[in-house]
């Protein structure tokens, strides 16, 4: 049985900065023990605990899709000690993750639906994994109509710029990208995600909403979904929520009688409506 404490030791494979601002970045990581990739086996939705040397652990979603082999990336803001100190390492580096852990979006749940992914900001990042695994052709055919809405602040905050182009050009997902405030370089659409998820007006009929982004962005969301006559069990989202051990050993990220890490970080809305307002 494998120490949940201790990490797997990964090597720094890539660095894609992502952001005009370059305080975001993705990393893939390859594990310094190949048959540790196994023991690492993850579903889109969940979390690893990102681990530096004499720095500490951070836990970070998983923004890569299992269908990817041989890595496992994560997409990490510059934030603390732990993040400064990864934005600041080379390829070539030694690290550990720790997972991986929490639940995931519940892929059983949402086979043969149509799913529309709303998702604002940096946190587009587990919806990336969760878009790369459904729009893989060994996974597509379980999946109804994909609709994704994906917003940032402004064109030099998007991510993943190069995978938003080749979703574009495919007739199997559709896809919104809009920014708050466009510059002269962008030639997309311009506008805040609840007015687009208004505009796009996805059905209800056989669909769940996947929703991830800032609380503000959620908080006109899910109105608009309302207004669709979409049900509380068929919204879903992601919480972070003081996140520390990642296993519901320290007690920080409780909400309720529940925590965020282990019985989440994925929640229905009408799971959340049962917690106490602590998130």
């Amino acid at each position: 049985m494998n120490n949940p404490y201790v990490p797997f030791p990964v090597r720094v494979d890539k660095i894609i900065t992502e952001v005009d601002t370059k305080d975001i970045k993705s990393f893939r990581f390859v594990f310094v023990n190949p048959e540790d990739e196994q023991k690492f086996a993850y579903i889109p939705g969940q979390f690893g605990e990102l681990s530096i040397y004499g720095k500490g652990e951070s836990p970070i979603g998983i923004a890569s899709s299992p269908t990817q082999k041989g890595y496992v990336e994560f997409t990490v803001q510059k934030a603390g000690v732990v993040t400064s100190a990864l934005h600041e390492m080379e390829e070539g580096a030694l690290m550990g993750i720790r997972g991986p852990l929490g639940n995931s979006w519940p892929l059983e749940f949402l086979k043969g639906k149509n799913i529309v992914v709303v998702g604002g900001g940096f946190a587009f990042t587990t919806l990336r994994s969760l878009i790369i695994y459904m729009l893989d052709e060994k996974n597509r055919k379980d999946f109804g109509n994909i609709t994704c809405i994906y917003g940032a602040r402004t064109p030099g905050l998007l991510l993943y710029k190069n995978e938003l182009e080749a979703w574009g050009k495919r007739d199997d997902i559709n896809l919104h990208v809009t920014v708050d405030k466009a510059d002269s370089s962008w030639k997309g659409r311009e506008g805040f995600v609840p007015a687009v998820c208004k505009e796009v007006a996805p059905s209800n009929e056989n669909a769940v909403a996947v929703i991830c982004g800032p609380p503000i962005m959620i908080r006109f969301t899910l109105p608009v979904f309302f207004d669709l006559n979409f049900s509380k069990e068929n919204i879903l989202t992601s919480l972070e929520m003081r996140m520390k051990c990642g296993i519901g050993k320290c007690g920080r990220c409780n909400v309720g009688n529940k925590y965020v890490c282990k019985d989440g970080p994925v929640f229905s809305l009408a799971e959340l409506d049962n917690l106490t307002k602590e998130y």
